[in-house]
């Protein structure tokens, strides 16, 4: 059976119907205004974090970790050929009717610096979305602000991009993130040592493409590169010292869910859990807030872990009295191995009993101490509980 195609005045002609020639021109109009113009970046900068933030699931996820893979190497061609643009090094284009590579590249060069600002701009949100669901709201977020100021300065930064040493470290700071989460990923485990192999790889990356951008500059020494890549290996020594005072995430852990209990059932894959009913206001209370000394507390918490990662973290029972300026001091540290691949987090619990009056949390962290999420408790002597609870199901 033939099948026929509509003819294009038919096309037309539906489109006419509705208005859409016009409409599309009256669009396009608007955005060549003079006054629409000076919003376009941020059009486009809160569009493609939108995107992110609809198209990225799970950070384990094969298709997320491409499509990131993907624009990492688009970006260090573009570096490369921006580079070597800039030193001269690249031949000039041939006679006009001319179809090769060369006179391609040449006539895509007024659009490197958009295309620089696109996947940089893609990247860092992309990151900031990942990095914000295992930062708490402590000092791990500090390197989660550092990567938000830095996507908020890309859409500024189209101009420095002239310079290769701005590039180059640009271009370090979204490896070494990229690095940080996919390693653990990839390999299921998550310690200093991984850590540290990605900021060498991120610094190895970074000293090749320099090499690649000097390359057929005769007789250059190690001066040149080391110049050009000193801000960047001089950002990657900064991460990692930020790793190792915990003020980078445990990516790609995350805490989604946390809370005190007075009692937890589990029947079959479902944990039941029994709180006190808060005030009618409170809609968004889902745990015990206070409680008194009378009875045992349960801590649950869901930690979410790629399907091929496999660790252990602990709850870290701290303590310290009401009104009382001292620090918090530890009361337990117990141990938990958990398996990951369940999109909500794999669920654990510790209880204690006879909690002294005071404030309590509970800190979810790795092995080396970085904190995953943290639930706060205040145990009061003197609170009476209410006569309704609630039970939820986790």
């Amino acid at each position: 059976m033939k099948y026929n195609h509509p003819e294009t005045s038919d096309v037309i002609s539906v489109l006419r119907a509705f208005g859409m020639p016009q409409l599309m021109q009256k669009f396009w109009d608007l955005t060549q205004s003079d006054l629409f113009k000076p919003l376009l970046p941020a059009v486009f900068f809160f569009a493609g974090v939108t995107y992110d933030s609809v198209t990225l699931t799970r950070i384990d996820r094969l298709l997320d970790n491409l499509i990131l893979l993907l624009y990492l190497s688009i970006l260090g061609a573009l570096v490369i050929l921006t580079g070597r643009f800039q030193l001269g090094l690249i031949p000039q284009a041939p006679p006009s009717p001319s179809r090769n590579v060369l006179s391609l590249v040449h006539r895509a060069r007024p659009h490197f610096d958009k295309a620089l600002q696109f996947l940089l701009g893609g990247l860092f949100s992309a990151y900031a979305i990942l990095y914000s669901q295992s930062a708490s709201f402590s000092t791990t977020s500090i390197f989660l602000v550092l990567i938000v100021l830095l996507l908020i300065g890309n859409e500024f930064l189209r101009n420095r991009y002239s310079s290769i040493k701005m590039i180059m470290t640009l271009f370090a700071m979204v490896t070494l993130s990229f690095l940080t989460f996919f390693l653990p990923v990839l390999t299921g485990w998550m310690n200093a040592w991984v850590f540290v192999t990605g900021a060498v790889l991120s610094g190895l990356i970074v000293w090749k493409i320099v090499r690649l951008i000097l390359a057929g500059i005769p007789d250059v020494s190690l001066k040149a590169p080391m110049y050009l890549c000193l801000p960047a290996f001089m950002l990657i020594g900064l991460c990692s010292a930020l790793y190792f005072v915990n003020w980078i995430p445990p990516i790609p852990l995350s805490m989604k869910f946390g809370g005190f209990y007075h009692h937890i059932q589990k029947t079959g894959e479902e944990y039941h859990l029994m709180y006190e009913e808060g005030p009618w206001y409170a809609i968004w209370q889902r745990s015990d807030h206070v409680t008194g000394t009378d009875h045992p507390v349960f801590a649950f918490t869901s930690v979410f872990a790629p399907v091929s990662l496999h660790t252990t973290v602990y709850h870290h029972w701290q303590w310290k009295p009401a009104h009382d300026s001292a620090p918090f001091s530890t009361t337990d540290r117990i141990p938990v191995t958990i398996s990951g691949g369940r999109e909500h987090g794999y669920r654990m619990y510790t209880m204690k009993q006879h909690l002294l009056p005071g404030e309590w949390r509970v800190t979810v962290e790795t092995e080396d101490g970085r904190m995953i999420g943290r639930i706060h408790l205040q145990v009061d002597d003197s609170h009476t509980p209410t006569s309704s609870m609630t039970t939820i199901t986790r």
